[in-house]
């Protein structure tokens, strides 16, 4: 009986999710696409109560999406985002100096203990 390796049950039981958060002066809010394995979307459009930054919306976003997809059953997330700093910031090849980007780099790294594997990848902007 052959084994199943991580990288396989990886491949087999990726969850992917999109997100974009925006600060205008309209309001700040998140958008949010989470696809299961079997390939279903689930599709979310958030607008806060509150003024953020951008990358603030970008922190936000990437947390509200990192809970749900948990929520939703995920154990193996793919996180796609456009955000460069917050990529960076999240795997350590920029510093951040903001007490509240520390904050939400805190609560991502706490997220990313609900999966069996997480991975952030840039996208170009559109």
């Amino acid at each position: 009986m052959a084994g199943i390796s991580l990288e396989d049950t990886f491949k087999t039981e990726k969850w992917l999710f999109h997100v974009d958060g925006s600060s205008t002066i309209q309001g700040s809010g998140v958008g949010i696409v989470i696809t299961s394995p079997q390939g279903e979307n689930l599709e979310f459009a958030i607008k806060f109560g509150f003024k953020a930054s951008n990358n603030e919306a970008e922190y936000e976003a990437l947390i509200i999406g990192m809970k749900m997809a948990h929520e939703a059953g995920a154990r193996h997330l793919i996180a796609y985002s456009d955000s460069q700093l917050i990529v960076k910031q999240v795997e350590g090849t920029y510093k951040a100096k903001e007490k509240n980007m520390i904050q939400y780099l805190q609560q991502i790294a706490e997220l990313k203990t609900s999966f069996d594997c997480f991975q952030l990848i840039q996208i170009p902007r559109e």
